[in-house]
């Protein structure tokens, strides 16, 4: 074991992290690329990574606009699950759990991939009969899914008041044993080390203001920092798609809202599951440093504001001090808002465009985080091929025109 003296515990002190070994390197782009992803959160750096280490290409360059992991990777709850309804979520999300299972492994970097367990509430007979109809699918899927009473849920939770007296009475739940939380940020920071360590150009503060195209074919982008060439580019961008978008001459069926969460100050453990109810649109976990994590569904506006309002923030707190009132005392630390893109069937867009060697991953609205190592998969196969991945082509930009939706409006139980 190394001793320092009195002097050299205070030189070490003074320096702080100025001697530690830079996680990723802080390159000066190139004049082009193989591909180049823009956005660098979560799906952006999974893309990037997959495309190294499973296909090999390695000229990529990761565009974000500020640093990596900023935007949405960095305001959401870190809820992972994988039990939605119908056939092509099921498959995608799925997809995503596996990976999940091994990720930290993969990357050598422990994301605190907790498999503490998902509950979605039911408090109606009809919240009851498509929590039946939904675990039931998600059988035939091959994903993990229990039915549980009252008294099932009150076992799991004993802190939640399942009484009958309750205002929000718990009629059951659907249960996902496998599902749980993951470390955010260490999501974001393990793909960018091991995509950096694969050759992979991360390019921060590289905001994308254009996009070339010439003959219907993508030539590269216009920067902040000068352009850069490319024929295959991929927009990962999040609640900024349709901004993207539109640089490109595309229109895209998103609205963009502000996503509500709050924290909480440090508690003993109380609460080892993940509890959501999409009926009072509340969510709770406790994270491992004590904190509640909670949050909400999204403002009932559209718009680019990361503050959200306080009605949408008082319904929630209402919701969960009434199936909670062993947290009727306890201080909230802070509340945020991110910017999720929706769309209209609540799936996400996996696509080509009209423009040729042009992408977009986007549309995940409040389910993106549990996707992460999924999307960045099957997409990063689909930049790789030109041609989407079959898990990824039901998701295509043309469902909007041929009718071929994948409605997981409200299916699923709350979508985070």
């Amino acid at each position: 074991m190394q001793r320092y003296s009195g002097f050299g515990l205070v030189k070490h002190a003074l320096r702080h992290h100025e001697d530690w070994q830079r996680q990723w390197r802080n390159p000066t782009p190139k004049p082009g690329y193989d591909v180049i992803i823009v956005g660098g959160g979560g799906h952006g750096l999974a893309t990037a990574y997959y495309l190294a280490k499973e296909h090999g290409i390695t000229n990529v360059a990761v565009l974000e606009k500020g640093w990596l992991g900023g935007g949405n990777t960095a305001r959401n709850t870190t809820i992972v699950r994988s039990n939605y309804l119908w056939d092509e979520s099921a498959a995608l999300y799925e997809h995503a759990m596996k990976h999940w299972e091994g990720l930290s492994q993969e990357l050598n970097y422990n994301v605190m991939f907790s498999q503490r367990g998902v509950l979605n509430l039911g408090h109606t007979l009809q919240d009851m009969r498509d929590i039946q109809r939904r675990v039931n699918a998600n059988r035939l899927n091959g994903i993990d899914g229990e039915v549980l009473d009252a008294e099932g849920v009150q076992s799991l939770v004993p802190i939640m008041d399942c009484s009958k007296r309750a205002r929000y009475p718990v009629m059951g739940a659907s249960w996902q044993p496998r599902a749980g939380v993951a470390r955010h940020d260490a999501v974001a920071w393990g793909y960018a080390r091991a995509a950096d360590a694969l050759g992979v150009d991360l390019l921060q503060n590289t905001e994308v203001t254009g996009f070339k195209i010439r003959d219907g074919q993508i030539q590269g982008v216009h920067t902040n920092r000068g352009d850069i060439e490319s024929k295959t580019v991929g927009c990962v961008t999040a609640g900024n798609s349709s901004v993207l978008a539109g640089m490109a001459g595309l229109n895209l069926p998103l609205e963009s809202h502000p996503l509500q969460a709050l924290v909480s100050e440090p508690l003993k453990p109380v609460l080892d599951t993940v509890v959501m109810s999409n009926h009072v649109h509340g969510y709770i976990s406790q994270s491992d440093k004590g904190d509640l994590v909670i949050g909400a569904g999204i403002d009932g506006y559209n718009g680019y504001g990361q503050r959200g309002s306080y009605p949408t923030v008082e319904h929630t707190l209402q919701a969960i001090v009434e199936m909670f009132p062993i947290f009727s005392r306890v201080r909230m630390n802070r509340q945020w808002g991110g910017i999720v893109d929706t769309c209209p069937d609540a799936c996400p867009i996996l696509s080509k465009t009209k423009v040729k060697g042009l992408y977009f991953n986007c549309g995940w609205g409040t389910g993106g985080f549990k996707a992460t190592p999924g999307s960045g998969h099957v997409f990063a196969a689909s930049l790789a091929k030109g041609e989407m991945h079959p898990i990824a082509a039901p998701f295509s930009i043309d469902r909007f025109h041929s009718g071929a939706l994948i409605d997981e409006h409200g299916a699923a139980g709350v979508a985070h």
